[in-house]
This record gives C-alpha cells, structure tokens and sequence, in this order.
C-alpha cells in the first residue's frame, strides 16, 4: 500500500488547497490544446492546474461499458412528459436516450 501523501498527487505536493484558493495578482494560463486523450493525461499529471484559467471548463460524463445492451423498448409517453425528459436531457448534456437510462437505473438502484 503506498503511503497517503503519494496517492493525493496535487492535493499533497501542495499545488491545489481549497481552503487556501487565494486569487494570485498575475493572470492564469491558458490551457493548451492537445491533439490525443494521453498528451492531455501527461499535461495534467504534471502540471500545476493552480495556474491555469479553468472558467471555462465543462463538466464531462463518461458512460462506461456496462453489459450489453441487447434488449430494445418503445415507450408512449404523454407530451408534457417527453419535452420534460428532453429538457432534462439537455441540462444534464446527455443523449435522451442514455438519460432515460441513467434515470432508470438510478430510480431502481435508490434504497427503498
């Protein structure tokens, strides 16, 4: 088992602490562009994102490969219902159709 300070990465070497989080008088950097998912990795293994402008950052959900998905429903759904959905769907920047399923496991995995 490594020890903790090595498993907290940037929280322990002291380059973010949000109790700290103090505005620095110079301005943040821009974050680069990458052209591959393992050059981004690289960058934010070893950069101190403290000085670095994240304002402008999304949040981004990553569906992972459950089982397969080898049944198919067609539902019918009262109007007010579906542009619900739709409208859900858009705030939480999913597909309608990964959102319906999102909702349904959560609702049956929520204790009772």
């Amino acid at each position: 088992m490594q020890p903790r300070a090595q498993t907290l990465g940037s929280f322990a070497a002291g380059r973010f602490s949000p109790e700290g989080a103090k505005e620095n008088s110079m301005p943040k950097k821009k974050i680069p562009t990458f052209k591959t998912d393992c050059a981004a990795a690289v960058f934010v293994g070893k950069a101190d994102l403290s000085q670095y402008d994240l304002s402008g950052a999304k949040l981004v959900r990553f569906e992972i490969k459950r089982k397969n998905k080898d049944k198919s429903i067609n539902l019918r759904l009262p109007e007010e219902l579906y542009d619900a959905v739709r409208k859900r769907r858009a705030r939480a920047g999913l597909p309608y159709q990964r959102f319906i399923r999102l909702t349904l496991e959560q609702a049956l995995n929520a204790p009772k």
